[in-house]
């Protein structure tokens, strides 16, 4: 008889268990002071090297994209600082599914990636020319691919986590650079357009996350968030003053 009264005591504890130990986080960067004018990298027409299709439009520089409306700063990485303890069971495995980085009109799209250790980035060149995508990591192999004109692709595996985001350049086109993060777990976001980001699934407790950008480098090493079960733990907005911003 005592198996049969286990069972169903077993089961109810782990549901409980589920729901109680993870909960999520939001939150937004925004920047104070007077927010400038995205500089033109090149302008249509511009005399650079294969100007047929890197300068078949305007391209604005892509390490300080402020939003006007809002104040929100995009491109900010925010992410664990070390692999915690648990991990959601929804989220263990490590996706088969790339991770999309297209070069589109001598542009790196997107500007700013992460992926886990042990998973891929699918490097795409839609231009007609070629271009090659040189990574500078800490930790993992380097690597300096060509990817072919018209749809030519690379995959890149990293196999260990990195402490901070590491450039990626086109040596053809020196103009073009990007960042990738490369972590073991999955708690790991990129602020959009307006500085938002969100976190799902984290295990509940005290935490210290790591939030970088490109302009700043260190824009908190040691920001300690409380997560809880139940609603999105809702951040107070983070404020970046301008200066910090600029070279």
């Amino acid at each position: 008889m005592k198996p049969c009264l286990l069972v169903p005591i077993l089961l109810v504890s782990c549901a409980a268990s589920r729901a109680d130990d993870w909960g999520s986080i939001r939150g937004q960067i925004v920047v104070e002071g007077e927010i400038p004018e995205r500089p033109l990298l090149i302008a249509r027409g511009a005399g650079i090297k294969d100007t047929a299709v890197c300068a078949a439009e305007d391209h604005y520089a892509e390490d300080m994209i402020i939003d006007k409306e809002s104040k929100g700063l995009a491109n900010v990485f925010v992410y664990l600082a070390k692999k915690p303890k648990n991990i959601h069971p929804d989220l263990i495995e490590v996706s088969d599914k790339p991770v999309s980085f297209e070069i589109v009109g001598c542009q790196f799209k997107p500007h700013a990636l992460f992926c886990r250790a042990g998973g891929q980035i699918e490097v795409k060149g839609t231009d007609t020319i070629a271009h090659n995508h040189h990574l500078y990591p800490l930790k993992n192999s380097s690597s300096c691919s060509l990817v072919s004109p018209g749809g030519g692709t690379d995959l890149y595996r990293p196999q260990v986590a990195e402490s901070l985001p590491f450039t990626v350049r086109c040596d053809f086109h020196t103009w073009m650079s990007g960042y990738w993060l490369i972590v073991d777990h999955p708690y790991a976001a990129l602020t959009d357009k307006d500085g938002k980001f969100s976190i799902n699934n984290l295990p509940v407790g005290d935490h210290e996350f790591k939030i970088w950008h490109e302009r700043v480098g260190y824009v908190e090493r040691k920001h300690k968030v409380t997560v809880s079960a139940g609603d999105p733990v809702e951040l107070p907005v983070m404020k970046l003053d301008i200066t910090r911003l600029q070279k």
